[in-house]
C-alpha cells in the first residue's frame, strides 16, 4: 500500500506542474479586447484612466509625411563615415587700448623706526627691611637679573620704578618705556 502511495503523491505533483505550466504561458488577449471593459467601466466612473497615456498629446501634423526629404545620396552628413565637425569660424575679438594706470606709490613712515619691546619678564618683587624693592627680572635665556630703582640691568635696560606687581623699564637712552607686570607682557 506503502507504493499506491507514492504513486498518488507523484501524479497529484505532476499535475500541479502542468497546471502551473499551462498557467504562466497562457496567452495574453488582444489589447482591443480590453478597451471596451474598461471604457465601460470608466463610464461608470469606477476606474480613472492612466494619467501616462492620456498626457499632453501633441496634434499630428499630417502634412509633414509630404513634405519632402533629402534623397539618401544628398544627405550632408555620413554617419557612417569619419569626418571633422564642421566648426562656424569665431568672431574676431575686439581690439582695446589697454588702460595704463599709474603705479600707486605708498608713502613711506616718516621719523625713526618703532623701538622693539622689551623681552624681560618680571619673575618677582624682592622688599628689604630698609624698604628698597628689588626687580628679579629673566629674559629666558640666562639666569635672573637683579635690580633696584635707577640699576642697569643686561647692560641695555634702565629700571625706572618699582611696583608692588609691576616694574617700568625703558632702554639706556631714554626710548621705549615699558611696564611690565608680574603675570608676564
Amino acid at each position: 500500500m506503502a507504493v499506491d502511495r507514492r504513486k498518488l503523491l507523484a501524479g497529484v505533483a505532476a499535475g500541479l506542474v502542468v497546471i502551473l505550466a499551462a498557467w504562466s504561458f497562457r496567452p495574453s488577449p488582444p489589447p482591443g479586447a480590453q478597451a471596451p471593459a474598461r471604457a465601460t467601466a470608466a463610464a461608470r466612473g469606477k476606474i480613472a484612466p492612466p494619467a501616462d497615456l492620456l498626457g499632453p498629446m501633441a496634434p499630428v501634423k499630417l502634412g509633414a509625411l509630404n513634405d519632402s526629404r533629402d534623397a539618401p545620396g544628398e544627405a550632408a552628413r555620413n554617419p557612417f563615415r569619419f569626418q571633422p565637425r564642421v566648426v562656424a569660424p569665431a568672431p574676431q575679438p575686439r581690439v582695446t587700448q589697454p588702460v595704463i594706470e599709474a603705479p600707486r606709490v605708498t608713502p613711506l613712515p616718516s621719523g625713526p623706526p618703532p623701538v622693539p619691546p622689551i623681552p624681560l619678564k618680571l619673575i618677582g618683587v624682592l622688599e628689604r627691611e630698609n624698604g628698597v624693592k628689588w626687580a628679579i627680572l629673566s629674559d629666558g635665556k640666562s639666569g635672573p637679573m637683579y635690580g633696584k630703582d635707577g640699576d642697569i640691568v643686561d647692560g641695555r635696560y634702565v629700571i625706572v620704578k618699582i611696583g608692588t606687581e609691576s616694574v617700568e623699564i625703558t632702554y639706556t637712552d631714554g626710548r621705549g618705556r615699558q611696564v611690565i607686570r608680574l603675570t608676564g607682557q
